[in-house]
């Protein structure tokens, strides 16, 4: 398998004190969940995202290691103050080894802390405040959040129950950000895109007891208001956004050798080897453009196909002894249906779509982290509420930019000294040395060439159709019936040709494009202006940020066009 294949990423949140009773049985539903997961999508690897905590978290680690599954453990603080929680002996020689199998993560640093200027372990509030956010940042980053917990609604800040809550409504844990949370929640919806697998344990504790009727060993699927047997399949429309994954993956070990000539040709930046992010770009990039060559052949095929049948009728209908005709007619409908069946078998249209898709947002996402956009922590601004709107199972895309950034924030260092101005330079440009700017003028221009063309087909068109009409009105009586014929035919042809090219724009959205293309360009040449005349990196930065979400903004309407414009061999 490629090792750069995007991952199914799987979050843990769970109990510190479950009795030693259970502990065999929860063991055992998670490695029968991990191989239930390697079976449905063989093509896809596994991640496991745990902070390492004792208890639940431990376990889960460690069953993943033993079913050669990836562990990364984001921690709530730096290593060192992080141990301090686990007792000297078995508890903490446990966590050391863990930390030494996973790519550790120390998520940053809250504002206003003082962790950073401590050696000890924070207490209270703080404290809750350091284990909220890595809860959250789990959340954030995974795809399934696999949640051991005893089913109880709990205030307790950074508790399982909270971020529980958080993953499945989006409200966050902390106080402060629980009303403005809300709203959103509120004003988007329930996000149906967000699973979590219950496995219902109890706590050493007095009442430790799951919430009635829930018992120790359950397992559930949850998502939003929605609980489902979790011995069932997982829901269908989490089993298609998976499946997308799945087949991006194969697609890329496909086609794998082309595509890392392409990367080994677009380094990382400094002139260092590609990151992760570059790869999965230059993946997507690649198949992109490889399935619109395909849907192109497609179309052209398709309407070369109709304007033949057009013709073969045409011939048929108006030249005598020429009944041949209309058994060529039904030999290139036949042949138009193959083009069809072939191309949706293959997916090429959804694939097209969807890859160029994750690549538009890779590419927002990859420039942002390099201009020192992503180093927060927090999650990707990119991928929130990119195609949010669309069909569930475009979320598939959302799920591959959240292990984009993920693997970028594993080893994540400062950005170099001068690669806000390498961004600017390469993703923006200008009119006449590359970036989107040159980019967007250069397909403005070629658009608006295809448009006249197709314009001056349509006239040159009308023109012979009036020609001949006023031929045929004036000479009627003087004509004989072949020549009436072959002028009427030859007005048919024209009017095919005229008709077939037409519908041939319309279906690549040639004007609507000639339009989003300019205000592309527009877009690019004014934010050129505003960094050329910004004040400081600061500013700069801010300016990349709203030009990003712009972008990924007109993406989506394009991405939205061309999807009402399926291959469709009844249209023809």
């Amino acid at each position: 398998m490629n090792h750069d294949a995007a991952p199914l990423i799987i979050g843990v949140t769970s109990h510190r004190n479950i009795p030693a009773r259970e502990v065999g049985q929860i063991r055992q539903r998670v490695r029968e969940f991990f191989a239930r997961l390697q079976g449905d999508f063989p093509n896809v690897p596994l991640v496991v995202l745990s902070s390492l905590a004792e208890g639940g978290d431990q376990c889960v680690a460690e069953e993943a290691l033993a079913a050669g599954v990836r562990l990364v453990a984001p921690l709530p603080m730096a290593r060192a103050q992080y141990a301090q929680d686990f007792e000297a002996g078995k508890a903490r020689n446990g966590f050391d080894a863990l930390c030494e199998k996973a790519q550790v993560i120390e998520v940053p640093a809250i504002p206003g802390s003082s962790l950073r200027l401590r050696e000890d372990s924070p207490e209270g509030r703080e404290r809750d405040l350091h284990y909220a956010q890595a809860g959250v940042y789990i959340s954030q980053h995974c795809h399934i959040l696999l949640a051991i917990w005893d089913g109880k609604l709990s205030d307790r800040l950074g508790g399982t129950a909270q971020i529980v809550n958080f993953h499945l409504t989006g409200i966050k844990p902390a106080q402060a950000e629980r009303r403005r949370s809300a709203a959103r929640s509120v004003l988007v919806g329930s996000d149906s895109e967000r699973l979590a697998y219950h496995i219902v344990c109890s706590r050493e504790e007095e009442s430790g007891d799951p919430a009635p009727p829930l018992q120790a060993g359950q397992v559930f699927w949850r998502t939003g208001e929605e609980v489902l047997p979790g011995d069932e399949p997982m829901p269908q429309e989490f089993r298609t956004m998976f499946a997308s994954t799945a087949k991006f993956n194969a697609d890329w070990a496909t086609y794998a050798t082309p595509i890392e000539a392409e990367t080994r040709r677009e380094p990382g930046e400094n002139g260092g080897a590609a990151l992760p992010i570059d790869r999965l770009f230059a993946a997507a990039d690649w198949l992109a453009i490889h399935f619109q060559r395909r849907v192109l052949f497609a179309m052209r095929s398709l309407y070369v196909l109709a304007a033949l049948m057009g013709i073969a009728f045409t011939i048929y209908d108006n030249l005598p002894q020429q009944d041949y005709m209309l058994f060529v007619f039904l030999l290139l409908f036949a042949l138009g249906g193959v083009v069809v069946v072939l191309a949706n078998r293959r997916e090429w249209h959804r694939k097209y779509l969807d890859y160029r898709a994750l690549a538009e947002g890779l590419r927002v996402q990859r420039y942002w982290r390099r201009a020192g956009l992503s180093i927060t922590g927090d999650s990707e601004f990119a991928r929130d509420n990119f195609l949010q709107k669309q069909d569930v199972e475009l979320g598939w895309i959302r799920n591959v930019m959240r292990s984009a950034g993920l693997e970028s924030a594993i080893g994540e260092q400062d950005v170099a000294a001068g690669e806000l101005r390498a961004v600017i330079a390469e993703w923006v440009g200008d009119a006449q040395r590359g970036g989107q700017l040159e980019y967007y003028q250069r397909k403005a221009a070629q658009r608006a060439r295809t448009h006249r063309i197709t314009e001056s087909i349509g006239t040159a068109s009308l023109c012979v159709g009036i020609g001949i009409s006023v031929m045929l009105a004036v000479l009627a009586s003087q004509l004989s019936p072949d020549a009436k014929n072959i002028l009427v035919m030859t007005m048919a042809v024209f009017s095919i040709v005229a008709g077939v090219r037409e519908a041939y724009a319309y279906k690549k959205a040639d004007k609507e494009l000639i339009k989003q293309y300019r205000y592309m360009q527009r877009l690019f040449s004014d934010a050129r202006a505003a960094l050329t005349d910004a004040g400081d990196a600061t500013e700069q930065r801010e300016i990349l940020r709203l030009l990003g979400e712009a972008a990924l903004a007109e993406h989506v309407e394009w991405a939205l066009m061309h999807r009402a414009r399926p291959l469709e061999h009844s249209k023809i």
